[in-house]
């Protein structure tokens, strides 16, 4: 008898042991688990409509595996067991002997193994995009109070760009917890984003809309446009009066057409559709009966007048519909008032809305100017390193070079041959510079030698002969690197702009040469300051024959200095090539803009040409501002005020004593 109490013993102990365990198991799990058990079947459901109620549940009980759970879920990597309704994390185990999927399952709880089961008998959620979108939303909870920065950056990106009601009271509460200066600064600038949006109370939309008045960034006026949209409303008569209404528009007006206020009305019902005098006609001929039109002959109905006549009898009848024609419509209208009013509700939100973005337009307008003043002061440089060489060489040799814009293609394409054979681009530019001043010096020697210096005090053969070397320099540049643009790289940290904000930025190539701009400056007046060969040069340009008389030789100066003026030109070439097409033409695009430097400023004087090309650039600038669509008709603008610059200003802004004014 003892032996067969203990073998049933026994064996209830191995039926009572399982279920022991897995009611220690549920116990375990049963914090997330209840929670999940208790959503059960909207979880089954799995309709975006009605899920929302457990995604909230889960993200807000504050249990340890929460966060895991949504990811997971979200990822799709959360199944059910279909017996038991329980939810697992699995793994893929392989097959059993009968060849059938195993699936190792996780606890969600822990993400310990607790068994397996056939992939068969269990379900996997796959949430679609609406739902994920949620769970992302809710995921945010835990993701703003991250201990990584970079994942709470993360999160405030993710609100940023899909803002939603429910982030706001997230936002709120982790403002409080955050200890990161930045990102707390930036978490209160999007719940102050959010609270415009989403904010029930007015006074607190209106508090959040003033604190950013007169700020810069897009996605402030990009919340705070939906405020100040209007919708098109007709009322019949006059218009009402309310804070409401936007302004009152004129049918036929550039705001409101005619036909579309017709429209309007056709739409509202308040009149009927319009009839073309074709489909009027067809009708009128559908409705003939005994050579008549209800009791109108056909042979009467020769005018505009009669048509319409018997169309009314024939809609009073009820044989046609109501329509109107195009000679009506002005009458219709006429009875209308058009008006746009404000979609938002509160007028007080309104009032709030348009101020800050009026203050945001008069701050957009004055970094605007700003903006173009940099772009300006940016062209000029430009101008300058063009025009610096023709300033020399004018100013002392009295030489009108056409041929000066090809020094500076010399040296733009000098620039992309010595990128060829120095991959780093910024060792490349570093060699380009001087080389390209030592080629086109070279070359500008060699011109005066061998053209220039016979022609001296013969002002209509030089320009004949330098536009002749003008256009053979551009063909042997074609016949050498063919049609096609080269590419004159800039080195990486002179990629991007710098940017102050939304409205004022420029780019690192156009810093760059502007820097070296100011550089030339200083290394020009310091040779025409602090040295013997600038000593003589400015001998030379002011009385040639008491410079020779002193000893000095006026031919080496006009070679030296026309070499030193085509030398400049080649590193203009290089710096413009940065961010031009270099191509044959390149000079030609500044040879004008360089010509009228000079003449502005005055010839042979650094300061004129500085001025000059200060001039010409924000005059260009701000005549594109004026008409942005045609830069032809400001290069065409700034020519004609040159012409009548000249008229008052013959000598330009700051005019040289001897040669040059005697010229």
């Amino acid at each position: 008898m003892n032996r067969l109490h203990r073998l049933l013993a026994a064996c209830l102990l191995t039926l009572l042991l399982p279920a022991a365990v897995m009611a220690q198991e549920t116990e375990e799990l049963s914090e997330i688990q209840a929670l999940l058990q208790e959503h059960r079947e909207i979880i089954e459901d799995s309709s975006r409509r009605t899920i929302g109620p457990a995604i909230d549940a889960i993200a807000a009980s504050g249990i340890p595996a929460a966060q895991d759970v949504l990811e997971r879920w979200q990822a799709r990597e959360l199944w059910q067991r279909t017996d038991d309704g329980l939810f697992f994390f699995t793994e893929d185990a392989g097959e059993d002997a009968d060849g059938e999927d195993l699936l190792t399952l996780i606890d969600i709880a822990t993400g310990d193994e607790v068994g397996t089961a056939l992939e068969d008998d269990m379900d996997q959620l796959r949430p679609n995009s609406g739902i994920q979108r949620m769970m992302a939303a809710a995921l945010v909870r835990f993701q703003l109070t991250d201990p990584s920065v970079i994942v709470r950056t993360e999160a405030l990106d993710a609100i940023a760009r899909s803002p939603e009601e429910s982030h706001l009271a997230v936002l709120r509460d982790a403002i409080e917890q955050e200890e990161n200066a930045a990102i707390r600064q930036r978490m209160d600038r999007l719940s102050r984003l959010l609270t415009i949006q989403f904010a029930e109370s007015d006074a607190e939309r209106i508090e959040a809309i003033e604190s950013f008045g007169g700020d810069l960034s897009l996605d402030v006026r990009a919340t705070l446009n939906p405020l100040v949209q209007t919708r098109l409303e007709v009322a019949e008569g006059a218009a009402p009066e309310g804070e409401q209404v936007a302004r009152v528009l004129r049918p036929g007006s550039e705001a409101l057409s005619k036909a579309d206020a017709y429209a309007l009305l056709v739409e509202d019902e308040l009149a009927p559709p319009l009839i073309s005098g074709d489909d009027q006609k067809a009708a009128l001929v559908a409705n003939i009966a005994d050579g008549q039109v209800a009791g109108i002959q056909v042979a009467d109905l020769n005018t505009d007048d009669a048509r319409d006549l018997a169309y009314a009898e024939l809609v009073r009848q009820g044989a046609v519909e109501a329509a109107a024609t195009e000679d009506e419509i002005d009458e219709i209208i006429e009875g209308y008032a058009f008006y746009e009013v404000y979609t938002a509700t509160s007028p007080e939100v309104v009032a709030a809305a348009l101020g800050a973005l009026r203050a945001i337009d008069r701050t957009v307008a004055i970094h605007q100017f700003l903006d173009l003043t940099l772009d300006a002061l940016s062209l000029a440089s430009i101008y300058f390193l063009a025009a610096i060489g023709l300033a020399i060489t004018f100013g002392v040799m009295r030489v009108i070079n056409m041929a000066h814009g090809e020094f500076i293609m010399m040296g733009a394409y000098t620039g992309y041959v010595v990128q060829q054979f120095i991959p780093n681009y910024t060792a490349s530019i570093a060699v380009a510079i001087p080389l390209a001043f030592l080629v086109t010096f070279s070359a500008g020697v060699a011109m005066e030698r061998l053209v220039i210096r016979w022609l001296y005090h013969r002002p209509l053969e030089t320009l004949l002969a330098t536009f002749g070397i003008s256009i053979a320099l551009q063909q042997l540049a074609k016949n050498i690197f063919g049609t096609q643009a080269r590419p004159l790289t800039s080195p990486d940290w002179l990629g991007g702009a710098l940017v102050f904000n939304d409205v004022v930025s420029i780019s690192y190539i156009r810093v760059a040469i502007f820097v070296l701009a100011l550089i030339f400056l200083g290394v020009f007046l310091f040779i025409m300051n602090k040295t013997r060969v600038g000593l003589e040069v400015r001998a030379v340009t002011q009385n040639p024959r008491m410079a020779a008389s002193m000893g000095i030789n006026p031919d080496k100066i006009n070679m030296l200095t026309f070499g030193l003026g085509s030398g400049i030109a080649g590193i203009a070439g290089v710096a413009i090539g940065l961010y031009a097409q270099v191509t044959s033409e390149i000079g030609q695009a500044y040879i004008v803009q360089s010509f009228m430097t000079v003449v502005v400023g005055g010839v042979g004087n650094i300061w004129g040409t500085l001025l000059g090309a200060t001039l010409i650039g924000f005059l260009q600038k701000f005549i594109e501002w004026f008409n942005p669509s045609n830069t032809l008709a400001a290069q065409t603008y700034m020519i004609i005020f040159i012409i009548i610059f000249i008229q008052f200003r013959p000598r330009g802004l700051i005019a040289l004593k001897g040669r040059a004014a005697e010229a």
